[in-house]
């Protein structure tokens, strides 16, 4: 891979220094505001089924209500890369910081405005359009926020914290899924389904619009970060459009960033958010355990994206990206083979599985050196959102149609991008592929 002639400007003081309350508050506020946004991403998936009895015509087929209900879910993905390039192209012009507000902006709004609509019921086919709409804008915002957040903290912090600062910011993202289901729990819990439908599954969406609202007002504390700050100082900010210069100069850069951008969603879209389902329909384990485990190994993968992101400053992104993607391939072939035997080791197991998914935590440090600075927005978020967009998106389709043929498809799945991702790694560690140099400047 090329090495992106143009490394990173900034005063090698700052690459040394230890990490400074400063840092951990921009690292804190930064997780806080990225789990709310995927807390407001993911809450809309927990309530659909509910959703779509009250945003389509109580006449249609469920199969076809929950095809259209997913349908709008959906959506929201494909709108991810949009959003993703269209807020880079302004960070990499206008400032970090600027698109970092304007992200969770765009989040917290659609998501009250979620809870306020009325339904089918009261405004008719407006309600379900209405709904797309909102879910488009939610993909728009999700589509700027992981990239935006990463770039702002790698060039906030000393250089040899990056990995560590991507592992944080991670965990904040996970820890978003795993408080939307906390969530819909509790409301489930706390209501009958009758209260659920008439009011209780607006509750969801009123509190993630409130409190993305507060953490917008906390981010007006956050600085612009000192990289771009420089770069502007110097009026080294790219002279064309930022995805212009991504394509011609550095698109061995996208091509490393799709690749471990596919392997992260290998390991979250399947052996995460699929899992759970899977054992329900192979191994007859009831919903609340397979969702228990699911939770368990949830709270692992933000321990092992922290743990990923401190070892590979310590270590070198290649070395852990390797070991932690054979991990993951091997731990998750143990885990799926056994669930056909036994699941007498169900919640060890997984909570393993969810361990090595903390690559996700290094990954980002990897996509993010990709790219000089000047368009590093713009390079990180197109390659993160695209290779997102298709490989998320196809990915529970591949694994349900081969799973037809072969149960043990998912392993096979997760084991062949697991291999592509410790080839990666590898590479990484022989200098087969060259990576920037992100170096901040004293603060």
């Amino acid at each position: 891979m090329n090495s992106n002639n143009g490394a990173s400007t900034g005063d090698h003081a700052g690459s040394t220094r230890a990490l400074t309350r400063h840092d951990a508050k921009t690292l804190s506020l930064s997780a806080l505001g990225g789990a709310l946004e995927f807390y407001d991403f993911v809450i809309f998936v927990f309530f659909a089924t509910v959703v779509g009895k009250l945003f389509f015509p109580a006449d249609m087929p469920d199969w076809l209500r929950m095809v259209q209900t997913f349908g709008i879910f959906a959506a929201g993905y494909l709108a991810r890369p949009l959003g993703g390039i269209i807020m880079a192209h302004f960070g990499d012009l206008l400032g970090r910081k600027k698109m970092f507000m304007f992200s969770i902006f765009l989040m917290a709004v659609p998501t009250l405005v979620m809870g306020l609509l009325p339904t089918y019921e009261t405004i008719g086919i407006a309600a379900p359009i209405l709904l797309l709409l909102m879910r488009v804008l939610q993909g728009a915002a999700i589509g700027g926020e992981a990239p935006g957040a990463w770039v702002f903290v790698t060039e906030h912090v000393p250089s040899r914290h990056i990995g560590f600062a991507c592992g944080t910011l991670s965990s904040g993202l996970v820890a978003g899924i795993l408080l939307g289901s906390l969530v819909a729990t509790a409301i489930n819990a706390a209501f009958t389904a009758e209260e659920v439908a008439a009011y209780g599954w607006r509750i969801p969406f009123l509190l993630g619009g409130v409190l993305g609202f507060i953490t917008m007002y906390l981010r007006r504390w956050l600085h612009e970060t000192p990289i771009f700050a420089e770069l502007q100082a110097r009026k080294e900010l790219s002279a064309e459009l930022p995805i212009k210069t991504v394509l011609r100069e550095h698109w061995r850069s996208v091509v490393l960033s799709m690749g471990v951008t596919w392997l992260l969603t290998a390991a979250v879209v399947v052996t995460i958010l699929m899992t759970p389902t899977l054992l329900q329909q192979f191994a007859n384990i009831d919903a609340q355990t397979s969702l228990e485990a699911n939770s368990l190994a949830i709270v692992c993968v933000i321990i092992g994206c922290l743990v990923s992101g401190h070892l590979a400053d310590r270590f070198g992104n290649g070395i852990i990206l390797t070991i932690w993607s054979l991990g993951l391939g091997i731990s998750y072939w143990s885990f799926y083979s056994m669930m056909h035997e036994s699941t007498a080791l169900l919640f060890p197991m997984y909570a393993l599985v969810g361990f090595f998914v903390g690559l996700t935590g290094v990954v980002p440090a990897v996509a993010v050196k990709s790219f000089p600075a000047a368009v590093r927005f713009t390079g990180l978020s197109f390659s993160y959102n695209v290779a997102y967009a298709i490989f998320g998106g196809m990915t529970p389709m591949v694994i349900s149609l081969t799973m037809a043929s072969d149960p043990m498809a998912p392993a096979y799945y997760v084991a062949a991008i697991s291999i592509l991702g410790a080839v990666i790694g590898l590479m990484l560690c022989l200098g087969g592929v060259r990576q920037q140099k992100v170096v901040t400047v004293n603060s």
